[in-house]
């Protein structure tokens, strides 16, 4: 005789789960603050949750927002059905992916807006810097992300995982060509200003009213020639000592603070 979990009770109804040696998960978000998020963001299709007991306690108060029945899972049979070293938290979603953002819909956005910041993302591909980028961008109130559509990674796992949910609260435009979309923001008002360690003012030292776009590049390589070039200006932030360089996820942190103070 095939073992079913015990349902979970919510609302006096009780909701079956799938044998567990049968179930397969195809979940792309995990981690409890990217799940939440995840879940209470109605713009989102949610196809399955995937918890284990110990979490579930902390995931009832919302529970109810939305009808897909929770399956309760073991934590271990979590860990094999998703990406090794995930960082769970023992609860995972399968979702849809969210409405696509392209650079009309920021530029719409924040047309009558008159100090905003827009960050752009120049080859930076890891997760984790994207994520943590994501996350600061949210947390300082940033209008959205633009990244180029071929190299940057989806906004799906470690990604949403690092972002703590700021995936559900901050716009990401995926753009082809980066040099072309930096000239349509300028004319729409934009005042490109590129992160370079060779900038010839500090970021501490420049106007900081009206519309920005940020653009970042990758470490070690910083921002592409061409990239360069259609900034307006480039900054630097003021670093000093021994190790005089940051993370690109610090330096857009302490570059948007800059921005923001």
């Amino acid at each position: 005789m095939k073992k079913y979990k015990q349902p979970y009770k919510n609302s006096d109804k009780k909701r079956q789960y799938t044998p567990e040696k049968k179930r397969r998960i195809a979940a792309n978000l995990w981690g409890t603050h990217a799940v939440r998020e995840a879940w209470l963001n109605q713009d989102r299709t949610v196809r399955g949750l995937y918890i284990t007991e110990d979490a579930l306690g902390a995931f009832k108060d919302i529970l109810s927002l939305r009808k897909t029945p929770p399956s309760v899972i073991e934590k271990k049979e979590l860990d094999r059905l998703l990406p090794p070293g995930a960082v769970h938290q023992g609860i995972a979603l399968h979702t849809e992916p969210l409405p696509e953002v392209f650079i009309q819909d920021l530029i719409i956005k924040t047309k009558n807006i008159e100090n905003t910041i827009i960050l752009m993302l120049d080859q930076v591909t890891d997760p984790h810097n994207v994520g943590a980028i994501l996350r600061s961008a949210s947390a300082f109130g940033a209008a959205g992300v633009i990244m180029q559509r071929k190299y940057s990674p989806e906004l799906t796992g470690t990604l949403a995982k690092t972002a703590s949910g700021a995936v559900e609260h901050i716009s990401v435009a995926y753009e082809i060509n980066l040099s072309d979309t930096l000239d349509l923001l300028k004319e729409n008002g934009f005042f490109a200003m590129g992160l370079d360690e060779r900038g010839d003012q500090s970021i501490s030292h420049i106007k900081k009213e009206g519309k920005i776009v940020l653009v970042l590049g990758a470490e070690g390589t910083g921002l592409r020639p061409k990239v360069r070039e259609h900034c307006d200006h480039l900054v630097r932030l003021p670093t000093q000592g021994a190790i005089a360089s940051l993370n690109v996820s610090n330096a857009a942190a302490v570059a948007l603070y800059a921005l923001v103070a």
